[in-house]
């Protein structure tokens, strides 16, 4: 059995104390459930010279409402987020914290390891793209400031060293929303592609997210304005079988193209194992609308 020996392991007891554990060691990882973490340990992909623990932070590990929308703490547990009250809230993001894996993995992963991770097949990514949320970043001397979480996913904002996700923001848009995924087995499993949906009636819109099939979640804006456009958000809010099969193609196309023309202007066909992916992510998105508008 290999081990492996840390330097330091410091238990902090708020937000602000894990702060500054952090910056006192820049080498230091912190850690909450571990899951992403230890996983690369046991692959030998890393090596934490110490570790910052974020399990005894309570401030964390609840929620509360704010002006319109709901903050959660980054240490809530994918357990807790799947649990009927909170999906009395949040339904996708519910619904993708109890599709995130066996029981061990959703009573230790958290909702902020899994954002700070970012791995493609993170389930509750493009419920929070969807959703537009914001993440609270903590920073040294009790600094505060907010990120779309868009932006941390797609790299175009970082945390710096010191920093940690203190909270995530989401609105509470109090319509129809859903999550569904495809794995490669039955059971929780490691999405082949997702595809979280939700309506905001406020704003007459659609916001669709596809997960796992690229590093970060996609939005295909064009098609969600399209949709969007032929809704009566003041009536029944239906939609005819067609219109719902055009949006599920138009998704997939938008999110998995063709491929670019060949010099010569002939158009190479995509690989067997794209064309199905693409099939599967137009079901999906077929289907969660579907459920949105039922």
């Amino acid at each position: 059995m290999t081990t492996h020996a840390m330097q330091a392991v410091t238990l902090p007891g708020s937000l602000d104390e894990a702060v500054a554990a952090l910056a006192a060691m820049p080498a230091a990882v912190p850690v909450a459930g571990g899951t992403d973490l230890m996983a690369s340990v046991n692959a030998g992909l890393l090596r934490p010279a110490a570790l910052v623990s974020l399990g005894r932070i309570s401030e964390i590990r609840g929620w509360q409402y704010q002006d319109g929308h709901a903050l959660l703490g980054a240490g809530l547990t994918h357990a807790r987020i799947g649990r009927p009250d909170f999906a009395a809230l949040i339904p996708a993001l519910a619904a993708a914290a109890r599709a995130a894996g066996p029981p061990q993995i959703r009573n230790a992963g958290t909702l902020g390891g899994n954002i700070a991770s970012a791995a493609a097949t993170g389930d509750t990514l493009p419920v929070l793209a969807a959703l537009e949320a914001t993440l609270i970043i903590a920073g040294p001397g009790g600094a505060r400031r907010e990120v779309p979480v868009s932006h941390l996913l797609a790299g175009m904002e970082m945390l710096s060293p010191g920093e940690l996700i203190g909270f995530v923001r989401v609105p509470l848009l109090h319509a129809p929303q859903t999550f569904l995924k495809a794995t490669g087995r039955t059971g929780p499993g490691r999405a082949l592609a997702s595809v979280a949906l939700v309506l905001d009636p406020a704003r007459r819109g659609v916001r669709c997210a596809v997960g796992a099939i690229a590093p970060m979640p996609l939005r295909p804006l064009e098609a969600e304005q399209w949709v969007a456009s032929l809704i009566d958000w003041d009536g029944e809010r239906t939609l005819v079988p067609e219109a719902l099969t055009a949006f599920g193609e138009y998704v997939a196309a938008a999110c998995i193209p063709d491929a670019a023309p060949a010099p010569d202007g002939t158009q190479e066909q995509l690989p067997p194992a794209v064309l199905h992916l693409r099939r599967t992510v137009a079901a999906l998105a077929r289907r969660a609308l579907g459920r949105a508008l039922s």
